[in-house]
């Protein structure tokens, strides 16, 4: 199934952090919280502004994102564990070598 979401919403794919500390103590999942980085999976055409002309994202597919520890509304769609949010939920995006450390 493909999902499009609408206006300035995006859909979200959460980055799973690393189950060991820097000294090789292993977090258990009891333990450990949501993450708060994601994979941007998909965007909406972007929000109209006043004069109803859209306004495009500034984010896009396949951006790593940073988010607010309760941003968002989770769905499941074909299996996968997604987040839906708008993107004055997204607070940076992660460039750079965090980009690619996060994707390691």
């Amino acid at each position: 199934m493909k999902f499009r979401p609408l206006h300035d919403r995006v859909v979200v794919r959460r980055v799973e952090e690393d189950t060991k500390t820097a000294g090789g103590i292993i977090i258990p999942d009891t333990a450990k919280e949501k993450p708060m980085q994601g994979e941007i999976v998909a965007v909406g055409p972007g929000a109209r502004d006043e004069a109803g002309k859209i306004v495009p994202l500034e984010v896009k597919a396949g951006d790593r994102i940073l988010f607010g520890k309760w941003s968002g509304t989770e769905v499941k769609i074909d299996g996968q564990d997604l987040l839906i949010m708008k993107e004055s939920d997204v607070l940076g995006i992660l460039e750079g070598k965090a980009a690619t450390k996060a994707a390691a």
